[in-house]
């Protein structure tokens, strides 16, 4: 990886655009359904196997994967929506995520052409 003072502006301008895109999901669907959570897990999942088929420079993968994708999604809101659901629902949360997740990253792999 490049680290550099460009390769950290990289990082913190792709941190920025995916927050405020994530905190944009979660106005959308709302906050309080773990529906936004979801959302942005899974839409990052493909992007993620989409930036791994395709990216072609390391400022590419800085900037989209380390930046943009890392603060648009996020585990640490999977696990608390997955708890204030609770019991059976909670379990269903967690087994969707997951399962919607590879296959989104999947789907990411097969369309960029690497599977």
């Amino acid at each position: 990886m490049e680290r550099t003072p460009l390769g950290l502006l990289f990082v913190a301008a792709g941190g920025f655009l995916g927050a405020v895109a994530r905190h944009g999901v979660d106005v959308a669907v709302g906050v309080s359904t773990g529906a936004g959570t979801l959302v942005v897990n899974v839409v990052g999942s493909f992007a993620l196997g989409l930036l791994v088929s395709r990216a072609t420079t390391t400022r590419t993968q800085l900037f989209v994967g380390t930046g943009v994708l890392s603060s648009f999604t996020t585990y640490s809101t999977f696990v608390g929506d997955a708890v204030a659901l609770g019991g059976p629902l909670g379990a269903a949360y967690v087994a969707a995520s997951y399962t919607l997740g590879f296959a989104a990253a999947l789907g990411g792999l097969l369309i960029g052409g690497r599977s």
